[in-house]
C-alpha cells in the first residue's frame, strides 16, 4: 500500500509540469500585445501633428496599459512558473531580476489586483477624458467596475498581511 502511495504522491507532483505549457502559452501573448503596441505606434505617428492634447493624452494611456498589461503577463509566467513548476536556472552570469524568486503565491496576486486597478484606472481616466461622449450610465459602470477592483485589492492586501503577521505570531513547531 506504501509503494501505491508514494506512486500517487509522485504522479501528483509531477502533474505541476501540465502548467509549464500554460506558461508558454502566455508568453506567446506577449508576442501578440508586442504587435498590437507596435500597430498603435505606428498608426499614431502619422497623427502627431495633428493631434490635441486630449488625443495625445489618450494615445498614450493606450501604449502604457498595453505596457501594464505585458509586464502583468510577465510577472504572472515567470513568478508562477517558479513558484509552481520548477525554478528559473538561468545559468552563470545571467542576468537575475530582483523579483524573480521573491514573489510568492500570495504576493502574486496582489501584484495582479494592484495591476489590474492600475489597468482599470486607466481606463477610467481614458473615459473621463472622452466624458462628453461617454454616456453616462456607461461612466457610473465604469466607476463602480473601478471602485470593486480597487475595495478587492484593499482586501486581498489586508487579507495578506493579517494572515503574514498571525504566521509571524505563531511559535515555532517542535518535532
Amino acid at each position: 500500500m506504501k509503494s501505491f502511495e508514494r506512486i500517487v504522491e509522485t504522479l501528483l507532483y509531477q502533474s505541476r509540469w501540465l502548467l509549464a505549457p500554460i506558461y508558454l502559452g502566455l508568453s506567446v501573448l506577449m508576442i501578440f500585445l508586442v504587435v498590437v503596441f507596435v500597430k498603435d505606434l505606428i498608426h499614431m505617428v502619422p497623427r502627431l501633428l495633428e493631434m490635441s492634447e486630449t488625443d495625445a493624452i489618450l494615445a498614450a494611456l493606450t501604449l502604457i496599459d498595453l505596457a501594464l498589461v505585458a509586464s502583468l503577463v510577465v510577472m504572472v509566467v515567470i513568478s508562477g512558473y517558479e513558484n509552481f513548476v520548477s525554478r528559473i536556472d538561468i545559468g552563470e552570469g545571467g542576468e537575475r531580476l530582483a523579483w524573480v524568486g521573491k514573489l510568492d503565491a500570495g504576493t502574486l496576486k496582489l501584484k495582479v489586483a494592484s495591476s489590474i486597478v492600475a489597468i482599470s484606472s486607466i481606463h477610467l481616466l481614458k473615459a473621463f477624458m472622452n466624458v462628453k461622449e461617454t454616456p453616462s450610465d456607461k461612466l457610473m459602470w465604469l466607476v463602480v467596475i473601478h471602485l470593486t477592483f480597487v475595495v478587492s485589492a484593499l482586501l486581498m492586501a489586508f487579507i495578506e498581511r493579517y494572515l503574514t503577521v498571525r504566521k509571524a505570531e505563531e511559535p515555532p513547531k517542535t518535532p
